[in-house]
Order: structure tokens, then C-alpha cells, then sequence
């Protein structure tokens, strides 16, 4: 059950006053537990009488699935794979219809997909959730935990039911296809396999004699068995029917969302079409707040860096700018920052294009370009809304940097991004597109450059020793390793064979101190910029490379690759 859902819920019985509402589903999104278990633990309802509040809501019964024992035609009713996606199990075959316990039966869409996917009259039961996945699990999955980390047996055998199902299907009738249950099916499980897999994009490509489906999952790309080729129309006319695109614009791009409810967790998918000589490919990009981390605490950054932003973001005014190439995890830091100064003393706007993740208490507006909603017009509205603090998604452009510059000189902290290689590469760049050298020194108050890194499997890490010549790419001895490990992954099912799980930013910061800003006003070069701050104590990418290599966080590999 979804936090919102629950919170309406105890608020339309009184549980909960109106008032308090922000503050209790604040309160349970910190809690480490799930939503029924922390309501219960707020003291606001005892978890079985909130389980008997929603049958009552929704005009169900209330189960304890403890010892039960399903008929095998009634387990039969929900195939394995539709069990997972939207954590149902099924109880019996009513007069109306299938009675099934669903682990989020507020939610009316979700009952009525599952019902339209199973051409069936779906009667909802409560039960506690985890009585509902294990259940799926011993009876779906032989209790292997289908659902795991990494394996994805149970979900690939489900696919592959699906996948012969859907071959079976003709290519006649465009429209029926992509609405018929064997392909709904099928597309939910593939989102819901990279979601599992902590894909962050999920590509369909159409080629002359196949149709491939990858996902990219911490940076590299992994293809998955492929659908029959003849259904690529109907795959992607399913897609483009979630994310309300027009199903009949096969010529021109098109930018969708899609929104769904897996696991209890909310997953917003970014959908982007693109016409091929051989059909439309789509790309999804996985946006699952589940799977990152809007904390500053969670970024490793090294300890005198999380002071310095923990004192900036707090400052009344200036500019604060995040650097690095597209994809090096930017506007994650930045929605941290904004994270840890969204109080209710503080008005916060953004500007973004377009909006990655909904933040509570945060007013987020999705840039336009093509009505004309640019960065620089909505920075000019955002100055008559009296805000706080300021983020806008990039300076792309002269008059962008120019009212953002104007805004911090009246009284607004502004956090923003750039892409330039690293952080006193940022500077110049402000200056070379127009800004007045002595306009920037006076209101920037640092540049934060990162990059993105992958993390060493913690299941099969294991210590060796680089050859001198690899030393030598980083610049190292023997003597200089002071006798440290380093490791490498081996690679195993956890990670897929690669080695590699998760992924970790790399940071280095320019403090703009007096004496960079004097440099910054004399029009210095990039290189005299870096030169001084290292002088003045800063750490480079690479050296930060170099304390998560020591720290057996990432291999040297990876650090080379990206420094």
C-alpha cells in the first residue's frame, strides 16, 4: 500500500487530523519499515486493525494467508510472472469473479490492470504483504525467491511463458495486439525485470532481422532474450499507449512518462521515440527513487567536501555549481542539497528539463523550449515569487547565467549545473559565455565537479596486485602504495559476471577563495585556476579516484577510465 493511500485513509476516519498529513507521510518515508508497520509504529493505528480498516474501505474481506493452502486451479488463475508485478495471490473463484489478496488494494488501477491482463472479475482481500510475497514465492517460485537480487530465474521462466504466448499471436490487427493480455504481460514484466535489475534505462531497437531489448544497467549495456520480431508494432504501440503518445505518429519523436506502482514503490519511466529505417525505437529511462540516494549522507563524498557544501547550501545568496559530463550524477546531488534545506521556513523552486523526481514541498516546473517556456523565462517568474532558494536544471546560455547571477545578487541561493570536465573548467566557461569576469567572482560560492564510477561487487571482491605499469597510469610507485590492497570483483551471479554492482560519484571541489577570485576577475586561464586551488588544498578527481581505489571501493580500471 502506498503511504498517500494509507494517509487518506487514517485522515478520512479521523485517525489523523488534516493538518498533520505532510508531517505523518514525512514520518513514514524516513521510516526504514513499510508503511503498515509504520503507522503502528508512530502510534497511530494497531497494523492488524489497519488491515481491517482497508477491507472495510474497500468493501473486502481480511485474510491471515498464515498456513494457506490455494486449490490448483486457483493458482493457476494468475500466472507467475502477473503474481510478482503486482504482488497478488490468488484466494478462490467467487460467483463474481476471482477473489485475490493484493498487496496494495487502494489503488483501483491496479486492480483494474490486473483484471484487464487477466480478462478476469478481480475481487480484492486484504492480507499482510509479506504473507503475499512469500506465498508467491513458495508457490510461483518453489521458494528460490524469484524476486531476489540478481538471479531473476523465476521472472526469466515467466518472460519466457509470456514470450511463446506472444509469439503465438499474427500480425493482423495492430491495435488489438498491443491491448491484448499476452502483450500487456509481457512489456510489465520487462519493465518490471529492469526495475528489479536496477536498470536505469530499458532500450527497444528495432533492426532489419531482429528486435533487441537492452538494459543498461550501472553504466554498461546487457541484452536480454529477444520477442518475436514481427510483434516490435505491437511492443511498442503497448509503450506508447502507457505513456499517451499518439499510437499512429510513427514519423516524428515523441517524449512521454509513464507512472506505475511495482513492489508498493512509485517508478516514473521518461519514454522517448525516435523513427529508425526499421521501426520506432524507444528508450525508457528508469527514474526509481527506491534505487537512489537523495541524501547527502549516501554520497561518500570525502569529509571536508560534506562540510562545505553542508555550510553553502545554507548561505543566504550566491551560486553553487555542479559540473560533469551527462550522466555523471549532477542533478542527484543537487536534489540532495535541496533535500537537506527543504523546511518549512525555506520556499524552494526549481527549474528543470525536464522534472526527474517529484519532491515534496519543493515546486518543480518542467521547462518548454518549444512554447517558449525557457530556462531564462521562468527565472524571471521565479524572481517574483519570492523564493529561497533557486535550482535551475542547466546554464545553457548567456542570459540564463545572467539572471541567475541577478538573482543571487539579490538575495537567493542558486544551485545549478554545467558540463565542462572539471570544476575550474566551470568558471571559464561562465566567462567565456559572456558573463563579466568580476560578476562571477563576486557571487559564486563553489564549483562541486564529479563523476560516476562503478562499485566492486561486495559478493566476490578480491585482493591482487597491479603490475608496475598500471602503477605507473596513475602516476604511482610501489613505494607509493604503502604497501595498501587493492581489489577487483571476480564477478559472479550477484553482479552478472561483470564485477561490478552499484555505482559511486567521484567529487573535487573549488572553494572560490579570495585568492581564486582574483584570478577569476583577471580573466585567468583554466590551468592557472586549477593550479592555484590545488595549491590551495584541493583534491582532483583523480585523487579522489585514488582514495576509493585504497578504500577498496572501485578498481583502477574504472578510475582511469574516467579521470
Amino acid at each position: 500500500m502506498t503511504v498517500d493511500s494509507v494517509i487518506d485513509l487514517l485522515v478520512s476516519r479521523g485517525l489523523i487530523d488534516e493538518s498533520q498529513r505532510g508531517e505523518y507521510i514525512s514520518a513514514v518515508y524516513e521510516s526504514e519499515n513499510d508503511v503498515t508497520q509504520a503507522v503502528e509504529d508512530l502510534g497511530v493505528i494497531q497494523r492488524d486493525q489497519l488491515f481491517h480498516l482497508v477491507a472495510q474501505d474497500i468493501g473486502g474481506e481480511y485474510y491471515d494467508l498464515t498456513d494457506f493452502e490455494p486449490a490448483p486451479q486457483v493458482l493457476r488463475a494468475i500466472p507467475g510472472g502477473t503474481a510478482k508485478l503486482y504482488q497478488a495471490f490468488p484466494i478462490q473463484f467467487l460467483d463474481e469473479g476471482l477473489q485475490v489478496a493484493i498487496a496494495n488494494p487502494l489503488d483501483p488501477q491496479n486492480l483494474e490492470e490486473l483484471g484487464f491482463t487477466l480478462n478476469q472479475q478481480i475481487i480484492p482481500a486484504v492480507a499482510p504483504p509479506e504473507q503475499i510475497a512469500a506465498l508467491i514465492d513458495l508457490h510461483y517460485y518453489g521458494g528460490g525467491g524469484g524476486g531476489g537480487e540478481g538471479g531473476g530465474g523465476g521472472e526469466s521462466d515467466a518472460l519466457a511463458a509470456i514470450r511463446a504466448e506472444v509469439a503465438a499471436l499474427s500480425e493482423d490487427d495492430l491495435e488489438e495486439e498491443s491491448n491484448s493480455a499476452p502483450i500487456i504481460r509481457y512489456v510489465d514484466l520487462v519493465l518490471y525485470q529492469a526495475i528489479k535489475e536496477k536498470a536505469s534505462d530499458i532500450h527497444f531497437e528495432p533492426f532489419e532481422d531482429d528486435f533487441k531489448i537492452r538494459y543498461r544497467v550501472d553504466g554498461a549495456l546487457y541484452e536480454m532474450a529477444p520477442p518475436p520480431q514481427h510483434l516490435k508494432k505491437a511492443i511498442i504501440s503497448r509503450i506508447k499507449v502507457m505513456s499517451a503518445l499518439n499510437i499512429a505518429e510513427t514519423r516524428l519523436p515523441q517524449d512521454g512518462r509513464i507512472t506505475k506502482e511495482i513492489n508498493d514503490q512509485p517508478v516514473d519511466m521518461r519514454v522517448s521515440t525516435l523513427p529508425t529505417a526499421f521501426g520506432e525505437s524507444v528508450v525508457l529511462r528508469v527514474l526509481d527513487r527506491a534505487n537512489v540516494n537523495l541524501d547527502l549522507e549516501n554520497l561518500n563524498l570525502q569529509e571536508e567536501v560534506y562540510d562545505y557544501i553542508q555550510d553553502t547550501i545554507v548561505k543566504p545568496n550566491g551560486i553553487f555549481i555542479c559540473t560533469g559530463p551527462t550522466g555523471a550524477g549532477k542533478t542527484t546531488t543537487l536534489y540532495a542539497c535541496l533535500r537537506k534545506v527543504n523546511t518549512e521556513d525555506s520556499k524552494l523552486l526549481t527549474a528543470e528539463d525536464p522534472v526527474e523526481y517529484d519532491i515534496d514541498g519543493i515546486m518543480q516546473v518542467p521547462v518548454n523550449e518549444a512554447i517558449g517556456l525557457t530556462f531564462g523565462r521562468v527565472l524571471r517568474a521565479f524572481l517574483r515569487q519570492d523564493p529561497d532558494r533557486i535550482l535551475v536544471g542547466e546554464m545553457r546560455d548567456l542570459e540564463t547565467a545572467q539572471i541567475a547571477i541577478q538573482a543571487s545578487l539579490t538575495g537567493h541561493l542558486v544551485l545549478s549545473t554545467l558540463h565542462t570536465n572539471d570544476a575550474p573548467g566551470a568558471v571559464t566557461r561562465l566567462v567565456d559565455m559572456g558573463c563579466e569576469p568580476f560578476m562571477v567572482a563576486a557571487t559564486l560560492e563553489g564549483v562541486l565537479g564529479q563523476r560516476l564510477l562503478r562499485r566492486i561487487c561486495s559478493d566476490c571482491r578480491v585482493a591482487y596486485k597491479p603490475t608496475a605499469a598500471v602503477l605507473a597510469q596513475l602516476g604511482l610507485t610501489d613505494a607509493d602504495t604503502g604497501g595498501r590492497e587493492f581489489y577487483t570483483g571476480q564477478g559472479c551471479d550477484a553482479c552478472n559476471d561483470t564485477g561490478y554492482r552499484g555505482r559511486q560519484g567521484l567529487f573535487e571541489l573549488l572553494d572560490m577563495t579570495d585568492p581564486i577570485r582574483e584570478l577569476v576577475a583577471q580573466r585567468a586561464a583554466t590551468v592557472v585556476l586549477k593550479q592555484k586551488a590545488q595549491e590551495l588544498g584541493m583534491k582532483t578527481l583523480r585523487e579522489d579516484g585514488l582514495r576509493n581505489i585504497f578504500e577498496g571501493i572501485t578498481t583502477i580500471e574504472e578510475v582511469l577510465k574516467y579521470t
